[in-house]
């Protein structure tokens, strides 16, 4: 089979990418069998492998992250085949049928989860969110299976329809929830909304995943103060001024750069802050 071949025959048609948005806004979750090239497939487990020796990537070690999990941030800078996760044809339009096509890229990052790894704490991509529940997605993410994700090695854990409740899960506490198992090159695509947490690792394997994480395109200044104030100038404002312009973490999560505040990237100490994923 051709490489057209093998492109086209993951083309989502308009008719399937309804069905994954109608399972999502029932559900909360839908998933696409077979989403991803395995030439693609491949390259992204051999990049991500790569990386961790090279930058020395190792498990953040508290009750969130994981103790045996490995987890790799900010993947569009560490090489191009990154690129082509954010915009790809099985799983971007569901994405933008579930938000709009005004979305934006959240975050992208891996989460590779070794035998002997717990179950994470179950919860929900948007309860840092002051809003009231259930409301209409503001988040949307999705997880990339580079391995067979099982019951036994971690499958992310979910609890379907929950993303209809009026409240989020409180930390810690145990839910019934079941395995999302697919096979490798599948993609987990849900609600940011839904109830869920990786998986324990009962297996001799590690289980690969990307999480590709969207958010609605509103969620941003009218202006971006970023872009639109030379660092030279706001390397003086004060703190607080910093932070009112964008460059703090909301909640201690949204806004990293690395797990760092982008105040601290670009002015200062470089403390780490704590960042989740699932």
């Amino acid at each position: 089979m051709s490489a057209a071949q093998c492109t086209q025959t993951r083309m989502l048609t308009p008719e399937q990418a309804d069905a994954h948005a109608a399972r999502i806004a029932e559900h909360g979750y839908t998933v696409v069998e077979n989403a991803i090239e395995p030439d693609l497939v491949e390259e992204l487990g051999e990049t991500l492998l790569r990386l961790e020796r090279e930058l020395g990537i190792e498990p953040a070690g508290n009750l969130f992250e994981g103790a045996h999990t490995v987890r790799i941030y900010n993947l569009l800078v560490h090489g191009q085949c990154f690129a082509k996760i954010p915009v790809h044809h099985s799983v971007l339009p569901i994405v933008e049928r579930v938000l709009d096509a005004g979305c934006l890229i959240s975050s992208l990052s891996s989460i590779s989860i070794d035998p002997g790894q717990s179950a994470q704490p179950i919860h929900a991509d948007d309860q840092l969110l002051p809003l009231p529940k259930p409301h209409p997605a503001l988040v949307c993410n999705s997880m990339w299976a580079l391995t067979d994700f099982t019951e036994a090695n971690g499958a992310t854990r979910i609890i379907p329809g929950s993303h209809l409740s009026d409240h989020s899960p409180v930390y810690g506490q145990q839910y019934e929830s079941i395995a999302a198992q697919m096979p490798r090159g599948s993609v987990l695509v849900w609600h940011g909304s839904l109830w869920h947490g990786g998986g324990a690792n009962s297996s001799g394997q590690r289980r690969v995943g990307i999480a590709m994480n969207y958010c609605a395109g509103f969620v941003r200044q009218q202006e971006n103060q970023q872009l639109g104030i030379p660092l030279q100038v706001a390397q003086d404002f004060s703190p607080r001024l910093k932070e009112l312009c964008g460059f703090g973490i909301y909640q201690g999560l949204i806004g990293h750069i690395d797990k760092k505040s982008p105040a601290d990237v670009l002015f200062g100490s470089g403390d780490k802050v704590w960042a989740w994923g699932s």
